[in-house]
């Protein structure tokens, strides 16, 4: 009984190639040989003989009278493709074809047999005839190459797909033509063939590939937002023409890629291209298309879409697409009326390109891409549906996507064994919070030099290096995490720098502040109703409201966490500030967890308390950004502290805050746990020094503190740090004699 895929019938013979006997049986697709030897491939019961060839492909047997005992003629086609010259020894197997072996579905590529032969447009239905009846009862397999001759050209096709209908898929796909096989007809745009009146399917000519992987493409951690595009941009055009138009819809003409910088919107733009079947696409970088003569800038933009318009009116709507990606966009695609240069140039831009994707004589066979991260800056009009109607936001990976981006990045040392075996790249995927894509190949690359500098020695640089002992390990990635940073990750060294004396326990009062405000934290990422809340630290000056939420901040493990303060504003006007603040909250709003705390409000809004004066503009501006929502999926806790809790009650600025509390001065109990954590003083003394350090800041002690460690003569602060000696009580009291006001 012959198997799904056929059988074997008798014993294997060997054959001697041969080339095809008479020129014009080269069409055939049938391989020759003598009628003695026919009787060895001839089919039980049936006239028809089919031989498995070198195991790859199996060829209908004819017999010939000049074609000797023990050869097989076979066209040079077959013998490219059953790898096999003129005079080569190969095993022919009598086939068996098993039941129910009729192909369904034969989708064939069809090309020239001489190349450079002018276009040629095909009928799809009387193709499909002629096939039907010319190979009749042969036998196709997926891979296989058949040269045949139609209106006096000489083709080749090539079998992408033979589906026998009830049969799985498999490695070999192959069956029978019958006069109902469904046969599909496919064409390169290079190759010159154009197929008409082809209704019968799908035709994915579009792409180069059959199918994607986007990690072999180099993109990582896109997949949903590949698949969008996909959806909205490609689908339609996936289609035969006559579908569309049935349809009444035209092809998306242009799509919008926005984010942060290094999230891969080049990257994905640049593999759209090399995916797409049509013409090479056309990558401009906005200033490019500028020009210093009147009129010249405007004819830049219309000579991007001359090919395009040619194409269009020799070939309709079997004119193959144009790409045209256009990099920073918003440096040439600037808001109408929003530049004050007086020569209008920027407007007639703008102007330009909504009248050539969107005019009255638009084009169907164009797809502009757009790329920008400075989405606000574009005109309104051109981001409108029927231009760039597809806006998709590439914003920072998550764990997945920066576990596949590092993937991609140590493919190649991984293959050629230079990936240390306890690098655990899931780890470092979750290390990596809010590193973009660019930013984790930044990690990668630090992480092999560090491995190559392993291998080299300063003293001897031409020392020869030994390939095999280079291995990228753990401990390298981890150290390039520390030295690659992300822009829109937590800025943890300002936060230390709020903090440099470190935590203490500072009494009950301070404990339960911060437990309140690491609760707000957790609040925030649990929270469905709330993706905002706003709190308030209020208190004497140096009472330790900013390292207390620079703790939070640290501790909270938020992978965006920032400090906005006056002192990084010196000098700015106040729409200056404004900007810097309003940009802290945009970033913030590209993370999906985030904290932001406002240092020294009343320094921000610059009060004075003669006056009083303070910037309204400063004022106003926080005053919306703590109340706006974050995006969708985007939650963010604000900490503000001040000094002048009053001030902020008369502006209204209090009432902004979800909550608001206030961080105390020292209590005698407090001062007396801060001081024994800090074991400068004496037992005997510590109750004397709590007593006077009633009602002081924190700051404040500490700066006593280390007056009173200097000793009176100076030099004894370091055995005092050290615990070899102990602070003098009575030095202690005249250094506090010397803070007038606290």
């Amino acid at each position: 009984m012959a198997g799904r895929y056929g059988s074997s019938g008798g014993g294997a013979m060997t054959m001697t190639v041969t080339s095809t006997p008479e020129k014009d049986l080269v069409y055939t697709n049938c391989a020759y040989c003598s009628s003695t030897d026919l009787k060895n491939f001839l089919i039980p019961g049936s006239k028809h003989a089919y031989g498995l060839v070198a195991d790859a492909f199996v060829f209908t047997i004819a017999a010939h009278e000049k074609i000797p005992n023990g050869q097989l003629g076979l066209n040079a086609i077959q013998r490219r493709y059953a790898k096999v010259s003129a005079g080569d020894d190969i095993s022919v197997n009598r086939f068996v074809p098993p039941e129910d072996f009729n192909l369904a579905l034969l989708t064939l590529d069809l090309e020239f047999v001489k190349k450079g032969t002018k276009d040629e447009q095909v009928d799809a239905f009387s193709l499909a005839n002629q096939v039907r009846k010319r190979f009749a009862n042969q036998i196709m397999t997926t891979g296989q190459k058949v040269t045949f001759e139609y209106q006096g050209n000489g083709y080749i096709f090539t079998v992408n797909q033979a589906t026998v209908e009830g049969q799985e898929k498999s490695n070999i796909e192959r069956g029978m033509v019958s006069a109902d096989t469904y046969i599909i007809f496919e064409a390169a745009n290079s190759s010159g063939i154009k197929i008409a009146n082809q209704r019968e399917a799908a035709s994915s000519s579009i792409f180069r590939q059959k199918e994607f992987n986007l990690q072999s493409l180099g993109i990582g951690g896109l997949g949903t937002e590949f698949a969008d595009i996909f959806r909205r941009a490609f689908a339609s055009r996936v289609f035969p023409p006559h579908v569309t138009s049935k349809l009444g819809i035209k092809h998306v003409k242009g799509m919008l890629l926005f984010g942060p910088p290094g999230t891969g919107k080049t990257l994905m733009a640049r593999q759209i291209g090399k995916m797409l079947n049509g013409k090479d696409p056309k990558i401009v970088n906005g200033p490019e298309v500028l020009s210093k003569f009147v009129g010249e800038t405007e004819k830049n933009v219309r000579d991007l879409f001359a090919d395009a318009e040619a194409d269009q009116k020799t070939k309709g709507d079997q004119s193959e697409l144009h790409v045209i990606i256009f990099d920073e966009i918003d440096a040439i695609c600037k808001s109408r009326g929003s530049t004050r240069d007086g020569t209008g140039v920027h407007d007639s831009i703008v102007n330009q390109l909504l009248t050539k994707i969107d005019g009255v004589e638009s084009l169907n066979n164009v797809l502009l891409i757009g790329m920008t991260n400075r989405k606000d800056l574009l005109d309104e009009a051109l981001m409108r549906p029927g231009r760039l109607e597809v806006q998709v936001e590439i914003s920072l990976p998550d764990e997945n996507g920066r576990l596949q981006i590092l993937q991609i990045h140590t493919n190649k040392m991984k293959e050629n064994s230079f990936l240390s075996p306890d690098v655990n790249l899931q780890e470092l995927a979750a290390r990596s919070k809010n590193y973009s894509g660019a930013e984790l190949e930044g990690v990668v690359k630090s992480a092999v030099s560090y491995a190559l500098n392993r291998q080299l020695s300063m003293d001897d640089l031409t020392k020869p290096v030994d390939e095999e002992s280079i291995k990228v390990t753990m401990e390298d990635f981890l150290h390039a995490l520390n030295e690659v940073r992300p822009a829109f990750g937590a800025s943890t060294d300002d936060l230390e720098r709020c903090r440099l004396n470190g935590i203490v326990d500072c009494g009950k009062d301070h404990q339960h502040i911060y437990r309140r405000t690491m609760l707000l934290a957790e609040q925030v990422k649990v929270s469905r109703g709330s993706p905002i809340i706003t709190c308030l630290l209020e208190g004497p000056s140096g009472s330790g409201k900013t390292a207390m939420a620079a703790t939070v901040g640290i501790q909270s493990d938020f992978p965006y966490v920032k400090i906005i303060s006056a002192e990084t504003m010196i000098g700015l006007s106040e729409s200056s500030k404004c900007a810097q603040i309003v940009k802290v909250f945009e970033d913030a709003y590209k993370s999906p967890l985030s904290i932001i705390v406002l240092d020294g409000i009343e320094r921000l809004l610059e009060y004075v308390a003669i006056g009083p004066r303070f910037s309204n503009l400063i004022s106003q501006t926080l005053m919306v950004l703590l109340k706006r929502l974050p995006p969708k999926d985007k939650k963010m806790l604000v900490i503000g502290t001040t000094s002048e809790v009053d001030f902020l009650e008369s502006v209204g600025l209090c009432d902004t805050f979800s909550v608001t509390y206030h961080v105390p001065t020292l209590k005698k109990e407090d001062a007396k746990k801060v001081l024994q954590q800090l074991n400068v003083f004496s037992s005997n003394d510590i109750d004397s020094a709590a007593d006077v350090l009633e009602g002081m800041p924190i700051k404040k002690l500490y700066m006593v503190v280390e007056m009173a460690a200097q000793g009176e003569h100076g030099g004894t602060a370091e055995a005092i740090y050290s615990g070899k000696e102990k602070i003098n009580i009575d030095h202690f009291f005249e250094c506090l004699k010397d803070i007038v006001r606290y």
